[in-house]
Parts: structure tokens; sequence; C-alpha cells
């Protein structure tokens, strides 16, 4: 059995609403554009995990953004390229859309990365320009020591 993605609509009866309906093939790590108009998400369908491209709401025209593998799609916060992971790579794909459809260009590999875990759910996050990830990698076992993020340091009490 696979995993198909669905559909919520905040409004009206609220019922989910298949989007993929393909029963045997994985579907998933869905991420919505930031205009709204397109899915992006990874299927094995092909025998392998690849990252595809769909209209949004209603599903339309489907293409196939990664070439050599893929999974997990991050947009670009204006949408003019997503982000996937091909095995140990971080890739990325320069895309166009508008009322003309989808163009996804050839994507290209960023760097290298080692990250904790296959089934997490945002093993990595892009900046809003791209130019940064933020990355949840192992720690090493050469003894280094993990490091505490401290959040919302100005409103700690002075000592």
């Amino acid at each position: 059995a696979g995993t198909d993605l669905w559909i919520v609509p905040l409004f009206g009866e609220r019922k989910p609403i298949p989007f993929t309906r393909t029963g045997e093939f994985f579907e998933g790590h869905a991420q919505l554009s930031p205009d709204g108009h397109w899915i992006a998400y990874t299927s094995n369908e092909t025998g392998r995990e690849e990252v595809y491209v769909q209209n949004f709401p209603q599903p339309g025209g489907k293409w196939q953004v990664s070439t050599g593998g893929g999974a997990e799609p991050r947009w670009r916060r204006d949408g003019k390229e997503l982000f996937y992971l091909e095995g140990q790579k971080l890739m990325a794909a320069e895309v166009r859309s508008g009322s003309h459809g989808f163009e996804a260009g050839t994507p290209k590999a960023l760097f290298g990365v080692r990250l904790a875990g296959t089934g997490l759910r945002n093993r990595y996050l892009a900046s809003a320009d791209g130019q940064r990830f933020l990355l949840n990698s192992p720690a090493e076992e050469s003894g280094s020591a993990p490091f505490t993020v401290v959040v919302n340091w100005a409103a700690a009490p002075r000592k």
C-alpha cells in the first residue's frame, strides 16, 4: 500500500479530498508554493523517489523537477527556486510559473550534506533568499560537544 496526498479545505464541510490517488506509490513531503498555485512533493512512481510539481488546488499538469532522484522539496520564498535532496547533496532548480504553466531549469548541486534520520520532517530549511540553510546534521562521533541555542535571550533575567 502507498501513501497519497490529501487536501483539507478550511471552508465548507472541511472534508479531506484526495489530491494524488495512486494507492500503490508513496507521495509525500508536500509543500505549497509561496503563491499557493503549485504543490511540490516526492513520489516513487518511477521506482525511485523523484520531486514533482503539480497545479494546486486542482490537480492538472505534472512536471518532474529532479533528474537523478530527489526528496523533500522546499520553495524559496519568492517561488523562483526549488530545493531538494538528492542522496547526500542539496540540489536547486530555478523555476518559472505563470499562465504558460510551469518550467524547471536543470538542477544544480549546491553542496554535500549529512542529515540526521530519514523520515524526519524539516531535516533542512532554506532562508527566504535561498542563500543560507539550516541543516539537521547528526552529532560527530569524535566527541564534539553539542551546542545550545537560546531563544528570546534578551528577555532572560539578568544576574
